[in-house]
C-alpha cells in the first residue's frame, strides 16, 4: 500500500510517501516558504524520485491542524483534491499528534506545543501505550498557564516536543521544575511519515466531501466581529 503524507499545518513542511510500511522518501523543511508555493511541486518531485505515478498512491494523510489557518487550508485543500480526483481514501490526523510521534517511546507525558502567540499555544497532551498515543489533554488552544496547570495535576516526567516549545522553556521549567524537559532539536519539526504511520493505525478513513480543517479556535477577525455584535462566546 502506497501513501502519501502531507504536513503544512505550520512553518514547516514536510511530505512522505510509504510503501508497505516503508519509508520511500521524505522531506521536511523550517524555512518559512509560502506553502501554496511550494507544496505541490515537493509532492511532485517526490513521485518523481521514486517512480511513482499519483494513481499509483492508495491514500492519502493529511495533517488537519491546530496551527496556521492558511497553513492548515493549504494542506487540507491539496490532500482533498488529490483523494477526490484519484478517487482515494482520505485520513486526517492531528498535527499536534503528529509531533508527539516524533518522541513515541518517551516514558512519560508528551506535550506538543505551537505557539500562537500573546502567551497562549496549541496544546495537547498524550501517553504513549505500545506504540500507541492517548490523549491526557485533548488538543486546544490555551494559555500557556492553562497548559501547566493541567499538566500539574498529572504525573511523572513531562517532554515538550515541537519547534516553539523552546519559546516557553524558562516558564515551563520554572512551574513544573525537573518534570520537563524540552524534545531535543531533530525531535521538534513535523515528519510526514509519522503523520502516515499514525493514519495507517488509526483506520478511519474521513469523507472527502465533509472533511474540513480542525482550527481549534475562531479565526481573530471573527472573534472580533462576534465582540462587536455583542457575540461573544468561548473560542472552539
Amino acid at each position: 500500500m502506497i501513501w502519501l503524507g502531507i504536513d503544512t499545518a505550520n512553518t514547516p513542511l514536510s511530505i512522505a510517501i510509504v510503501k508497505d510500511g516503508e519509508l520511500l522518501v521524505e522531506e521536511t523543511s523550517s524555512m518559512a516558504i509560502n506553502h501554496s508555493l511550494r507544496a505541490m511541486p515537493a509532492i511532485e518531485e517526490l513521485l518523481a524520485k521514486v517512480g511513482i505515478k499519483p494513481t499509483d498512491i492508495d491514500a492519502i494523510a493529511v495533517s488537519e491542524g491546530p496551527g496556521s489557518y492558511t497553513g492548515v487550508r493549504i494542506g487540507v485543500t491539496i490532500a482533498k483534491t488529490l483523494a477526490w480526483t484519484l478517487d482515494k481514501p482520505l485520513v486526517g490526523v492531528s498535527s499536534l499528534k503528529v509531533l508527539a510521534a516524533n518522541v513515541l517511546f518517551f516514558n512519560g507525558i508528551i506535550c506538543s506545543v505551537v505557539d500562537a502567540r500573546r502567551n497562549n499555544v496549541y496544546a495537547g497532551a498524550y501517553h504513549s501505550n505500545d506504540g500507541e498515543l492517548t490523549a491526557v489533554i485533548e488538543d486546544g488552544h490555551y494559555s500557556l498557564e492553562e497548559v501547566i496547570q493541567k499538566l500539574g495535576k498529572q504525573d511523572g516526567p513531562i517532554v515538550f516536543v515541537g519547534k516553539d516549545a523552546g519559546m516557553h522553556e524558562q516558564q515551563l521549567v520554572e512551574k513544573l521544575g525537573k518534570r520537563a524537559m524540552i524534545a531535543p532539536l531533530h525531535f521538534n519539526l513535523p515528519r510526514a511519515s509519522s503523520l502516515v504511520y499514525i493514519a495507517a493505525q488509526s483506520g478511519q478513513e474521513s469523507d472527502v466531501h465533509a472533511f474540513v480543517p480542525e482550527y481549534r479556535r475562531m479565526a481573530e477577525a471573527e472573534a472580533n466581529w462576534l465582540k462587536e455584535q455583542g457575540k461573544d462566546k468561548t473560542c472552539e
